[in-house]
């Protein structure tokens, strides 16, 4: 699972971190993320932290300074470091997602991140059959011939899935949406990974992206939102087997 969380970095899903204290910020944030550290605990003094995992306090330093970012934790003079209230965590960041990923995924979790998908994608695709370009459309193509090429269960078949949505996003030609790309697309791609690791056969997915494609094709809003939401429904129901398994 390491080495999936480590591919949607070099897919350019994930922030950019240095190696070690980037290897650093992925243990420390899914230990916290995944219930190992609970909100208000305070993490072992900086030295003690950086013997027992072998690393120097400058890595460990900047480690926190990345979980810092995200809202995991905080530092306070005297009172050491802190994780924070889980209401103050960036959910949305791409490397939080993996870290949600990389352990069992509680069901609220990802039935909150399709709810969340279910209200903000159906009108993002309404938005990018009015407002696509031709160009945003080839790339849309593109990304679907690939997805069938190689399929939901190989790496570039997962990026294609991605580039799909994050095209879609931008199609919509609002900036501020545009800026959910990343998080969406981390969102779609760790879903599908999940559903892999716990041995879901997923069904074709190229109909139901086919239908999206072909409504923001046809500059028909309605249509395209409908399609949208019978794609999200059917890959939360695909999801939902995992939880059966």
């Amino acid at each position: 699972m390491d080495e999936l969380i480590a591919g949607l970095t070099r897919l350019g899903r994930g922030s950019p971190m240095g190696r070690l204290h980037g290897s650093l910020a992925r243990k420390l944030g899914t230990d916290i993320v995944t219930g190992r550290y609970q909100p208000g605990d305070v993490l072992e003094n900086e030295i003690v932290n950086a013997e027992r995992l072998k690393v120097s306090r400058s890595a460990y330093r900047e480690a926190l300074r990345i979980l810092a970012a995200k809202g995991l934790v905080e530092s306070r003079p005297k009172s050491g470091t802190q994780v924070c209230a889980r209401s103050r965590w960036n959910l949305l960041d791409p490397d939080v997602l993996a870290w949600h990923f990389a352990a069992e995924p509680s069901k609220d979790f990802i039935y909150s991140l399709f709810e969340l998908r279910m209200i903000v994608e159906p009108g993002i695709a309404a938005l990018a059959a009015e407002r696509r370009t031709e160009e945003q459309l080839a790339r849309m193509t593109a990304a679907l011939d690939i997805m069938d090429r190689h399929t939901l269960a190989a790496e570039a078949g997962q990026a294609a899935d991605a580039d799909f949505h994050d095209t879609l996003l931008e199609a919509s030609g609002n900036p501020l949406i545009g800026s959910l790309a990343v998080s969406i697309g981390a969102a779609v791609r760790w879903s599908t990974i999940h559903k892999l690791r716990e041995g879901v056969v997923l069904r074709d997915p190229i109909p139901l992206h086919r239908y999206v494609l072909n409504a923001v094709a046809a500059r028909d809003a309605e249509a395209a939102r409908d399609a949208m939401r019978l794609l999200i429904t059917e890959a939360l129901r695909d999801t939902a087997q995992s939880f059966k398994a």
